[in-house]
């Protein structure tokens, strides 16, 4: 990709995707990782593996309410790791995306609050 075509939109989500996509594959199985959080909800890392998981396999919804729920819980988690993850995923869904404008206003409100 020439340099002065990186900065465009479509390309950032391109991007977004393939990373996320890349993330996703290395998560393990999605239902072993829905175990570890019934068993023990504290287990963060195993929350975010799994919101990363769901997003990569198109279950967005519950991929940004774990985020959004992991946020909630502890905003600073890991250098601020599941709000990093829900801006990738804004990124890779596209500003098109109705989830993205309801993810933003939602995370706002949790960060400004």
């Amino acid at each position: 990709m020439p340099p002065d075509k990186r900065e465009l939109a479509a390309v950032k989500s391109l991007e977004a995707a393939i990373e996320l996509a890349e993330k996703g594959a290395d998560t393990g199985e999605l239902d072993a990782l829905k175990k570890r959080v019934a068993e023990n909800p504290q287990d963060f890392q195993a929350r975010l593996d799994l919101a990363v998981g769901l997003g990569a396999n198109g279950d967005r919804q519950e991929a940004l309410e774990l985020l959004l729920d992991l946020i909630r819980t502890d905003r600073k988690w890991n250098d601020e790791a599941a709000r990093k993850q829900l801006l990738q995923f804004f990124d890779a869904w596209g500003p098109k995306e109705p989830l993205v404008a309801e993810g933003r206003r939602r995370l706002s409100s949790i960060l400004f609050s």
